[in-house]
């Protein structure tokens, strides 16, 4: 059953960016991300119930609990980055970009945790990134340029975000059940949305969004919240070293929705782009 639940969660990361682009064509994206961590956090402490080896918060060194705290900071950061980026740009372009974190964090682990990066890792690399760069090339008119610009920034500092997350995700899970720390993450992420949403003066805009789109970023989240509870309940039966390149395959599942849904087309460039990403991330576990 393992492997059905490794590409269940696949299958629910890759639509979620599809769900969550739906919900945001007029609702903005700090707040559909605030709603949405909401549904998220609900799962991320019903993988805690289900799993029943979360323990106790009160257990957590100081410091593990800092980095915890930090790497949610920096999971909250990449959501609003991403689903900016979403609003903005096409979901086969900023997509490839955000699943590139892949590359930086095997950077930054090689710099701060002293992991090694061996010749697979290397290729994989190479090819990721070449893919990428390969997939957000697209022939735009003058007028579209300013736009560009927006959703490649958001779309960046989605995917630093996330590496920093994966770092400082790593540091403080020491000593805790990665159930726990994702949870406790979570908490920090709907904080910090909704904090995002006070600030900037948005909180009118979350009583007034519509109710289609309200729908559809509940089920991003959910879809979110799924693809966990999956991923999750694949690793305990099954080899983490064919499951983890399942679930990386995601944005295969979000290309070909993108194409059905919003009507995105690959190039012949962009496709060679797409091949690269996917033969980059499976070398890597090589």
């Amino acid at each position: 059953m393992w492997f059905g639940f490794a590409v269940g969660s696949a299958f629910f990361a890759g639509i979620t960016s599809i769900l969550a682009k739906c919900g945001i064509k007029k609702t903005d994206s700090d707040v559909a991300t605030a709603i949405r961590t909401v549904v998220v956090l609900i799962f991320a402490w019903l993988m805690v119930a289900v799993t029943g080896t979360g323990g106790s918060i009160a257990d957590i060194e100081a410091r593990t609990l800092v980095f915890l705290i930090l790497s949610g900071i920096a999971t909250g950061a990449s959501w609003l980055c991403y689903f900016k980026a979403l609003q903005l740009g096409d979901v086969n372009k900023v997509v490839p970009i955000d699943k590139s974190s892949t590359v930086l964090t095997i950077l930054l682990a090689f710099l701060i945790l002293g992991e090694e990066i061996t010749r697979w890792k290397l290729l994989g690399i190479i090819g990721i990134g070449a893919g990428t760069f390969l997939m957000i090339q697209k022939k735009e008119s003058d007028g579209a340029k300013e736009s560009k610009k927006g959703w490649f920034l958001y779309a960046v500092l989605s995917a630093v975000f996330a590496s920093l997350t994966s770092i400082l995700g790593k540091i403080g899970i020491s000593g805790v059940d990665s159930n726990l720390g994702t949870a406790i993450r979570t908490i920090v992420v709907l904080f910090m949305a909704w904090l995002v949403v006070f600030v900037k003066g948005k909180q009118k805009d979350a009583k007034n969004v519509e109710k289609k789109e309200l729908l559809f970023i509940v089920l991003s989240g959910i879809a979110t919240g799924a693809s966990w509870l999956c991923y999750y309940r694949a690793l305990q039966t099954g080899p983490a070293s064919v499951i983890v390149p399942i679930d990386k395959l995601s944005i295969v599942v979000s290309i070909a929705f993108s194409y059905v849904v919003f009507k995105e087309k690959l190039t012949k460039k962009a496709f060679a782009g797409l091949v690269l990403i996917v033969a980059g991330t499976l070398v890597m576990l090589l």
